[in-house]
């Protein structure tokens, strides 16, 4: 899947983190970003890793994987448009997940030092994560009850 600058730029304003913001500065995201592809089963990151960088999945599925006393457990899937990685980044913390491709994944890795510059420069983009990482918690917090009710 061979992307030009200019059709990367389009499927990053399809993402919702960066859907407001200016075209020039999505060339800036898509040029100073590393697209990666990932092969079926292969992982991104693992659970306990030191997180450099976040990724915005532009094709493909992943799925999330959590280690447990029983073995990993996939408890979320990454489809396009989503990203993944912000946490390690944010609270400088080890990756709290493994993400791994189910099928094949092209991803645009975005450095640790381009996304404090962009949520410092775009508000409405740390909105648009903040919002994502509560979203994410309220899932968790469902999964939980409904864990602890067949338990």
């Amino acid at each position: 899947m061979a992307i030009n600058l200019n059709e990367e730029v389009e499927l990053l304003k399809g993402v919702p983190i960066f859907a407001k913001i200016e075209q020039s500065k999505l060339k800036l995201i898509a040029f100073t970003s590393e697209r990666m592809t990932f092969p079926a089963g292969q992982e991104l990151f693992h659970q306990g890793d030191h997180g450099d960088a976040m990724y915005v999945i532009l094709d493909g599925v992943a799925d999330v994987l959590i280690e447990t006393p029983a073995g990993q457990i996939a408890i979320a899937e990454l489809k396009k448009n989503g990203f993944v990685g912000e946490i390690a980044l944010l609270c400088d913390v080890p990756r709290t997940a493994t993400i791994k491709a189910r099928e094949q994944l092209v991803t645009l890795k975005i450095s640790k030092d381009m996304f404090y510059r962009l949520v410092a420069e775009f508000p409405q983009m740390a909105v648009e994560v903040m919002r994502t990482l509560a979203h994410r918690v309220e899932d968790t917090n469902q999964k939980l009850r409904e864990a602890t009710k067949a338990a």
